[in-house]
């Protein structure tokens, strides 16, 4: 296998991840009665997409092909959140926790792409700063859920 193979592999990988991203935010948007939360998961939708074009672009560069799919984890993991928000009454708190735990698991596949020495360059300085974006956004998640908590 090739350098640039391994590493069309790697942002492939990490791509999986990022698409689950997105079907996640999507999920978010059309599940919360909050108008501002619902705008943020828009936008955190759309961000994703342009992660994901980014890192697509930089696959195709490496001799790969462009990654559209998601993770069989993630596809469960929607499921399971599509029944549990029925029992949950599609509440604010068990929105933002899906969505915690879907950015940690993004910021765990970032860390593992940063972790592949093939990885460098400009393609690592973009897997970089969304790493950094996505910990930022766990943050602000992490905020959002001590504000629906207490109100």
């Amino acid at each position: 296998m090739t350098e640039n193979s391994k590493l069309a592999d790697t942002l492939n990988e990490l791509t999986l991840f990022v698409n689950d991203r997105i079907e996640g935010y999507k999920t978010a948007a059309h599940e919360t009665k909050d108008a501002q939360n619902h705008a943020y998961y828009q936008q955190l939708a759309q961000q994703s997409e342009q992660f994901v074009s980014e890192l697509n672009g930089f696959a195709k560069a490496a001799g790969g092909d462009a990654e559209s799919s998601t993770t069989l984890k993630g596809k469960f993991y929607r499921g399971f959140m599509d029944a549990k928000s029925i029992v949950t009454n599609r509440s604010e708190a068990s929105i933002l926790d899906s969505n915690i735990y879907g950015e940690e698991w993004a910021i765990k596949a970032y860390t593992e792409a940063l972790e592949s020495s093939e990885l460098a360059g400009a393609a690592r300085q973009a897997v970089e700063r969304q790493h950094q974006t996505s910990q930022e956004t766990l943050r602000k998640l992490q905020q959002l859920k001590g504000v629906a908590s207490v109100g």
